[in-house]
């Protein structure tokens, strides 16, 4: 209990120093979103100190900082300028298409990644096994966005897939709805587990490859206990707690990398909102879209601990600490 109190702890103090960095920031960053309007002689410099006041933006950095505290307390992230609309409504519908982008590519990742880094470390030294390495340490070295584009020209050049949908319509069956998704779903999702597979498969690779070298893996091979059953119900089990604190790890990745490849392929999630946001300097916007990815992150890691927690009882018993 203390150490899920300790984690707690951590993810809270966390999310309020990012919370005021994204307040120092956007306090440091030149213009405002009334820049624009200054610059319309039809509108009087009164008005817009006007909609300043209205948004309170002509208050100190504190204390904006600490009504957004009070507000955001009671899930009320602010208000869009640019929207001219509440900010949570705004942030929940993109949040959903974030959500599904990303639990997609998570299932999808470790549903490839699992058994095929156990594979890898079962057979290490075959050509097979070098081949996987090599394109994992190619797909690695290049960079996330070089990887969208070039895979985006691909589907664009030989029009693989098609990259926009029709619009739904009340007389859609639920079945063309959720294929018209999976069709737009395919290419991010795709982006998302290639860059994350090639660094999971590695990292299980190489943690199941040590405990394959354990005194109590060769007994159990000299007992004559089949392979498959010496993988999964030997070695996984004690490879279980650096898997678990990968997961946490890949879904930070994923939830990072996600918003990088909404923006490439046009999916309707935080990235791009954060972006428009960012360049029409919609203040609350930013703010909100940041901090929820942060929760994401974070929320992942907290995932992670716990459920070392349940699996490690070193860490129940205060002999070892994950972190």
């Amino acid at each position: 209990m203390t150490y899920f109190l300790r984690t707690l702890t951590r993810a809270v103090l966390l999310l309020t120093g990012v919370s005021l960095l994204c307040f120092m920031f956007t306090e440091m960053a030149p213009g405002n979103f009334f820049d624009e309007m200054r610059l319309n002689p039809q509108i009087s410099p009164e008005t817009i100190n006007a909609l300043q006041a209205r948004y309170g933006l002509d208050q100190p950095l504190l204390v904006r900082y600490g009504r957004w505290l009070q507000s955001a307390a009671r899930a009320d992230f602010g208000y869009s300028i640019a929207y001219n609309a509440p900010v949570t409504p705004l942030l929940w519908t993109r949040c959903k298409n974030t959500l599904l982008l990303t639990t997609t590519g998570m299932f999808f990742t470790w549903l490839i990644s699992l058994p095929l880094g156990v594979w890898m470390a079962a057979r290490r030294g075959g050509f097979l096994e070098k081949a996987f390495g090599a394109v994992g340490s190619l797909i690695v070295s290049i960079p996330e966005v070089v990887l969208g584009v070039v895979l985006l020209a691909i589907v664009v050049r030989w029009r693989l897939l098609p990259l926009s949908t029709p619009p739904t319509t009340d007389s859609q069956t639920a079945l063309a709805r959720a294929h018209d998704l999976a069709v737009r779903m395919l290419l991010p999702v795709l982006i998302l587990v290639l860059v994350e597979s090639a660094i999971i498969v590695r990292h299980v690779r190489n943690g199941v490859s040590e405990i394959l070298g354990m005194p109590f893996v060769q007994s159990a091979k000299a007992l004559g206990i089949p392979r498959t059953r010496v993988l999964f119900r030997h070695v996984l089990p004690a490879a279980a707690s650096p898997a678990i604190s990968l997961f946490g790890f890949s879904l930070a990745g994923l939830v990072s990398g996600s918003l990088l490849i909404e923006v490439i392929c046009g999916w309707p999630g935080l990235g791009p909102f954060i972006v428009e946001a960012t360049l029409s300097r919609d203040f609350y916007v930013v703010i909100a879209s940041v901090m929820l990815s942060a929760c994401f992150m974070i929320g992942g890691n907290l995932v992670a601990d716990v459920m070392l927690l349940f699996a490690d009882p070193r860490i129940r018993t205060g002999g070892l600490d994950a972190n």
